[in-house]
């Protein structure tokens, strides 16, 4: 390890001693700082792991750079001309973007890529061809949990760049980056690489020493360098202003006191300087700004008022637009990007005096001012107050100082009285960085597990002695729970304890499988589940609650419980907004009502997840903004939970999670009549213009005129034919199913799915050359037969077929068979299937038993055999075509007791053939009959009898080939019965036959 002495070099370098094809790198340097001077010779004589702690605004990202230079300048040395990468992680996604719009245009120049990966989406294949990679740690955990799927890319990484790593100690942030700098070197170890050279910059900390360990390898620490703040370009005054807080009085209340107090402490420091305001709520932001603009009057120039009014007109937010006029602006969450960034401008710009924002600013966008206060150090978090973290406090402090303006900058903290000292001691840069790994072990175990890098209980310790959690649980065992007195040994023995309980309850989950002797630890497939989809155990454990039965809105409603929304809050001012949405008597709300009154951040995500899939209107932009994060984290759960249930034997639920996954991504119902939305250049506005001239499927905009859609949209050609190209190019998918009697006790089902529209998709797939879907198959007994997936290239190869085969008593009265995208709405295709019952299934030999002689009594057996044609005329039903004649043959016989369970072995050819029964009555006749507008009322599915002759259409009218409607069979078979056409007793066994095809079964006036 090593110290930067007290005294700083104050020999600086030159950019003239780089060499010159990375100067312009540095161009606007003429020469490094103090800080960058006294690191350079250790950047580039050695390839050792580097801890930089020093003040925010020292020059720590220019050393980043120059070993960045200095890697290039190795890769040169020994000709290397193949990839590599380098990853720099930081936790704040808005820094990652800064550092991403820096570093891409001036490396691209001397021909070094860069590119940012740190959403929901993106994976390995996304890195190819860059060199740069920027992230976060949570990013990076979740593409090396499959680090050995990909190991050739992985193994590119030459230099891995931690900026901010004082946020170890961020209870969600922090075990994170410890598991990806554990993975790093594992990887490393595994592959036989040369080590990782880690580098990380942070702002001044106490402990800077357990850092450099943590990243060194064994026996030989990272060198690490502490500045203080003799090292800042602005030297900073620090203040912690106490204040008293009455016994009765609620930190609300607190809050608001300390807003009245900033008058003076702004008039005191800020010398008319810009001013920055941290507050821990958005409601505080609003109600401090609001107080500052009654308090305070600027006295502005001409072109000052001009400028702020000229700002003020630019914001959509009308509460902001007042506030600036004034010279008083604030920012947070709430806050659309558009005014984040004009708000961020006018304040860099100098135009407004003074900003108020939540304490998350000062993790976002570099926003430097000369006096920085930091109003209450008190946040609402996991439902009551609790002290900031302390590196929050410093992040915030950092913000004080303008090097292009100020030579000094004050920061001031307002607190309670009683919290004083423990504020002076952080500033004097006495804060110590515990790690928060064991708060999170099931997660990070678990992945290891997954990824074979843990493999027993042993090797569990040898994982945790490369953490940070080791290193200071050595140094502070009391802090993790462990005797302050203990040695080492005792020590590991609480780190291996602390382990086995963990793998204990991943094992009770099945998450993992223990060996009977306890020694060997491999993954379960839900294990693997789990760390792929990066998910929380406390999330898992939801998952395997579940009892398969679920509907839509349960399976909402348990997703809305998950951890992963942990840190969504529930504030007082959205609860009007929430309510409204969740029940409203005059406007729509959301499809599943919540009971109640919206109490709970579990009820405010299911509600924001409904309004967003109900495209219902969120009046709250910062509402509006939450939803998207949500409903993005609630796909991945989705996903994740649909292959779970698709592993148990239940229907209903995964039927039910495949859809709400769909809706997740789409961003709509799966029964939205705004479907039109997911077709390019449809936004909200056409698509419910589209929708109030019911064009509220593909169909029915497919059947229109081009002409009549840009009349309707207000777009001139040939915007309509590219429309309806759109969704001719959509893939339309054909579900058939054939019943095969196999034996005297089974039937067999085939299932085939294909493409309508086969030419089409081959020449262009609107909904994407990667477009899968999913075919599931259950019965009416919540029964799983079958799922499948498959995409729309393996169809155009060849048509997908699944076989169900039933024996005896499992036969189930129904199956459902479901074709359901995985990305669109509004292309799903289902099906049901009625199945004969056990007990009354006509035999069919399976392999060509003797042929037996139908017997029959006189008397005993009836039989009808007459072609029906149908005319049907009606465009107010659901059916699509104007005309259309539909002719059935239809043979329907009832058998007497004995033939009922006779094997019924002869031909269609050989039954019409056969002598007639003797002594059978005559067939009964049914004549002809018109559905027509003029004489029957089609849509409502009722009519008179007319001469007992009269077959009725219900709802039951099945949409098949060519979209056609041909009536149900069932329903033709009560028709008949209804009108005395009885077809004998209630033990009495019915064969019918539809088309010459074997069709259904009936008991009496039973339909089967």
């Amino acid at each position: 390890m090593e110290l930067v002495p007290t005294q700083y070099n104050t020999n600086y370098q030159t950019i003239e001693d780089l060499p010159r094809k990375y100067r312009q790198i540095f161009q606007h340097y003429t020469c490094f700082n103090s800080v960058q001077s006294q690191v350079i010779s250790h950047v580039f004589d050695s390839d050792s792991s580097l801890v930089i702690a020093a003040p925010t605004g020292s020059g720590k990202t220019a050393v980043l750079e120059l070993v960045i230079i200095k890697l290039l300048m190795d890769l040169e040395n020994v000709n290397y001309n193949r990839d590599f990468k380098i990853v720099y992680v930081c936790p704040v996604k808005a820094l990652c973007r800064e550092r991403y719009n820096d570093w891409s245009t001036r490396f691209q120049t001397i021909g070094i890529s860069s590119i940012e990966i740190t959403g929901d989406g993106g994976d390995y294949f996304d890195l190819v061809g860059y060199n740069i990679v920027i992230t976060t740690p949570e990013k990076w955990d979740s593409l090396t949990r499959r680090w050995r799927d990909n190991a050739g890319l992985v193994q590119l990484v030459k230099l891995f760049m931690i900026d901010e790593v004082h946020l170890l100690s961020d209870s969600q942030r922090g075990p994170v980056l410890e598991a990806v700098v554990g993975r790093m070197k594992t990887i490393s170890r595994t592959l036989k690489l040369n080590p990782v050279r880690f580098v990380a910059i942070s702002a001044t900390i106490y402990n800077v020493e357990d850092l450099a360990t943590w990243l060194g390898t064994k026996g030989s620490p990272a060198k690490y360098f502490k500045f203080g703040n003799e090292v800042r370009p602005v030297q900073l005054q620090k203040i912690v202003r106490g204040y008293h807080q009455t016994p009765n009085q609620s930190s609300f209340l607190f809050d608001i006191q300390l807003s009245y107090k900033l008058k003076t402490v702004i008039l005191e420091y800020a010398s008319g300087k810009p001013t920055l305001v941290f507050c821990s709520t958005r409601k505080s932001v609003f109600q401090t700004a609001k107080i500052l603009a009654d308090q305070l009057t600027f006295h502005f120039t001409e072109v000052q008022s001009k400028n702020l009014s000229d700002g003020a007109a630019a914001l959509a937010d009308g509460r902001l637009k007042e506030l600036v006029q004034v010279g008083i602006g604030y920012h947070h969450a709430g806050l659309t990007v558009s005014d984040k960034h004009k708000i961020q401008n006018l304040f860099v710009s100098g135009i407004l005096p003074i900003l108020v924002a939540t304490s998350t600013l000062a993790m976002g966008v570099n926003l430097p001012a000369h006096l920085v206060v930091i109003k209450s150090t008190q946040q609402y978090k996991a439902g009551h107050m609790e002290e900031y973290p302390e590196s929050s406090i410093l992040q915030m402090i950092g913000r004080a100082g303008r090097p292009q303006f100020d030579t000094t900058a004050i920061a001031v903290i307002m607190t309670k009285s009683d919290m004083v000292d423990r504020y002076e001691r952080l500033l004097d840069s006495k804060e110590i960085i515990e790690s928060s790994l064991h708060l999170h072990l099931p997660e990070h175990l678990n992945s290891e597990i997954v990824l074979y890098t843990i493999t027993d209980l042993s090797v569990a310790m040898d994982w945790i002695c490369n953490t940070f959690l080791y290193v200071r649980a050595m140094k502070n065992p009391k802090y993790y729970g462990f005797d302050s007195n203990g040695s080492r040994f005792k020590i590991e023995k609480g780190l291996e304890m602390m382990c086995l309980k963990e793998i204990n309850g991943l094992k009770k989950a099945e998450l993992i499988q223990v060996s009977n002797n306890g020694m060997d630890i491999s993954p379960t497939p839900n294990g693997r589940l789990m760390s792929h989809f990066y998910l929380s155990f406390q999330t898992f454990k939801i998952f395997l609650q579940l009892k398969g039965t679920e509907t839509m809105a349960e399976i909402l409603g348990a997703l809305s419980e998950a951890h992963e929304f942990s840190e969504i809050q529930l504030r007082v001012n959205e609860r009007k907004t929430l309510n409204e949405l969740n029940r409203h008597k005059t406007r729509d709300h959301v499809r599943f009502p919540l009971a109640g009154k919206i109490k709970t951040k579990s009820m405010k995500v299911n509600c924001l997840i409904q309004s967003c899939l109900g495209c219902l209107f969120i009046q709250d932009p910062a509402l509006n903004q939450e939803s998207v994060r949500i409903v993005k984290i609630a796909e991945r759960l989705t996903r994740c939970l649909s292959e779970f249930l698709s592993k148990k034997p239940h229907h209903q639920s995964l039927l039910n999670t495949l859809l709400l996954a769909k809706c997740l991504h789409s961003k709509l119902w799966e029964d939205s009549p705004f479907l039109s939305r997911q077709l390019d250049r449809i936004g909200p506005t056409l698509g419910s213009l589209l929708a109030a001239c019911n064009k509220t499927s593909f169909e029915a905009i497919e059947r229109s005129n081009p002409r009549d859609l840009e009349k309707v949209l207000n777009r001139a050609p040939p915007f309509g034919n590219h429309l309806l190209d759109a969704v001719r190019h959509l893939p339309k998918y054909n579900l058939t199913v054939e019943m095969i009697r196999t034996n005297a006790n089974g039937i067999q089902t085939n299932i085939k799915v294909s493409l309508l529209n086969s030419n089409d998709i081959a020449k262009r797939n609107t909904a994407g050359d990667h477009h899968w879907v999913s075919l599931i198959v259950g019965d009416t007994n919540n029964n799983l037969l079958s799922y499948n997936r498959f995409n729309d290239q393996s169809l155009l190869r060849k048509d997908f077929e699944v076989t169900t085969t039933f024996k005896g008593h499992d036969l189930p009265h129904k199956l459902i068979a479901s074709v359901i995208s995985e990305q669109w709405v509004g292309v799903d295709v289902s099906k049901e299937i009625v199945i004969c019952p056990a007990a009354e299934v006509i035999n069919v030999p399976a392999d060509n038993p003797p042929k037996k002689k139908r017997k029959t009594e006189p008397g005993k057996k009836k039989l009808l055999s007459k072609q029906l044609n149908f005319f049907e005329k009606c465009p107010k039903t659901s059916c699509k075509t104007d005309e259309f004649v539909a002719c059935f043959d239809i043979d329907i016989e009832i058998l007497d007791p004995p033939e009922a369970n006779m094997v019924i072995d002869e031909s269609e050819a050989e039954r019409k053939n056969s002598s007639p029964v003797a002594n059978a009555p005559e067939p009964m006749e049914i004549t002809e009959t018109n559905f027509e507008e003029n004489n029957f009322p089609f849509c409502d599915f009722t009519a008179p009898v007319v001469e007992n002759k009269f077959c009725e259409l219900s709802q039951d009218v099945e949409i098949v080939e060519e979209g056609r409607p041909l009536l149900s069979l069932e329903n033709i078979f009560h028709s008949l019965n209804r009108n005395r056409m009885n077809f004998g007793n209630e033990s009495d066994v019915g064969y019918l036959k539809f088309n010459s095809k074997d069709s259904g079964y009936f008991t009496g006036s039973t339909w089967k």
